[in-house]
């Protein structure tokens, strides 16, 4: 070996990187989108919205059937063919709707979403509501009876519909039992029974005398007090009720709700009547009534009238509190005839028949 010379010793290669564990940060961000997804996929589909969907509910002719049955029916008393329809309809309300469902509700169209708050008071139940609704819709049913008679000129009388426990009347006035004079004044109507108490005072001792079943009977009492009137507190929730040998049955269920009472006293007035009413028409409506006949205002119009063109109505009756917000919706093709009193509405259905012009909204 020559002196003065380098010799390269070879070093031993050094070892490889290890291999970097984990995932990668485009794998990170497929992971959590995936996560986002699934879990918005979630909360839209299980978690239930504050809301309700309302849109169009099931029609009913009141001149036809329902479940096998006449919707209307006059037991005992001569009733005459009737044809074409008189048909009320309903609103549905979609109650427990998830975000997603209600965005495809509200998409569509053909629903609105409003408040639940609206519809299910705080602290009430789903079935105190129903209750609530079914007992509306048979209060509708008699007003709508006692119009119909009443229009058609039959007499009528006036009952204790309910009696105050602890009140003057109660243990001497039964519900249903009728009223025939009260401090000396005959009762002809529901509203004599407060005009015969006007100037009393409570402790004042009054006649009053009833009819329970055949019986007639006299009894004195005491008058009470209430904090929201100066006169002698009576105790007597008194009603008109038509003074008839024959019954009215409305046999329809599952419906709540007072505002079918108009089409209900159409169809009692069109059975007890000779001719057709609607003149064969397909005639659709909505309208709340009271005993004499008076129409009111009802809520979810605007379903209401596109149920009526679906099921085929050509004319709609609305209430006259309806009608600036019914003729900015109303369906194409859908006649709307504005109604204040059930007389409005028979006169009107007896002037389409003929060809007359009639009150529009």
């Amino acid at each position: 070996m020559s002196e003065g010379t380098d010799t390269a010793v070879a070093q031993p290669p050094a070892d490889p990187a290890p291999p970097r564990r984990g995932l990668t940060r485009r794998t990170w961000t497929l992971v959590i989108s995936l996560a986002l997804v699934l879990g918005l996929g979630l909360l839209g589909g299980f978690v239930r919205v504050p809301y309700v969907a309302l849109g169009p509910g099931p029609t009913y002719n009141t001149l036809g059937q329902a479940h096998g049955a006449d919707v209307v029916q006059v037991e005992g008393e001569k009733t005459f063919p009737t044809s074409g329809t008189l048909t009320m309809t309903t609103v549905s309300v979609t109650d427990d709707v998830s975000l997603f469902g209600a965005l495809g509700l509200w998409i569509s169209g053909r629903y609105a979403l409003a408040p639940r708050e609206e519809f299910f008071r705080p602290g009430e139940s789903e079935q105190q509501v129903r209750d609530q609704n079914v007992k509306a819709f048979q209060d509708s049913q008699t007003s709508a009876e006692v119009a119909a008679l009443r229009y058609l000129g039959y007499p009528m009388k006036v009952v204790a519909a309910e009696i105050t426990k602890g009140s003057a009347a109660d243990d001497v006035i039964e519900p249903n039992d009728r009223l025939l004079a009260v401090n000396g004044k005959e009762i002809g109507d529901y509203e004599a029974v407060r005009a015969a108490l006007e100037g009393t005072k409570p402790g004042d001792r009054v006649e009053i005398t009833f009819q329970r079943e055949s019986a007639r009977q006299t009894a004195t009492v005491t008058l009470g007090k209430t904090e929201d009137r100066p006169n002698g507190f009576l105790g007597v929730l008194p009603v008109d009720r038509a003074d008839v040998p024959f019954d009215v049955k409305i046999g329809l269920s599952d419906v709540g709700g007072p505002s079918a009472g108009l089409l209900f006293a159409l169809s009692i007035v069109d059975k007890l009547t000779p001719g057709e009413l609607n003149g064969g028409q397909a005639i659709a409506g909505t309208g709340e009534i009271n005993d004499k006949g008076d129409v009111g205002r009802i809520g979810g119009i605007n379903f209401k009238m596109v149920a009526a063109r679906e099921a085929g109505a050509t004319t709609f009756l609305v209430p006259a509190g309806n009608c600036d917000e019914a003729k900015q919706h109303a369906p194409e093709g859908l006649r709307l005839v504005k109604v204040e009193k059930l007389a409005d509405a028979v006169d009107s259905l007896k002037a389409l028949t003929e060809g007359k012009d009639v009150p529009g909204c």
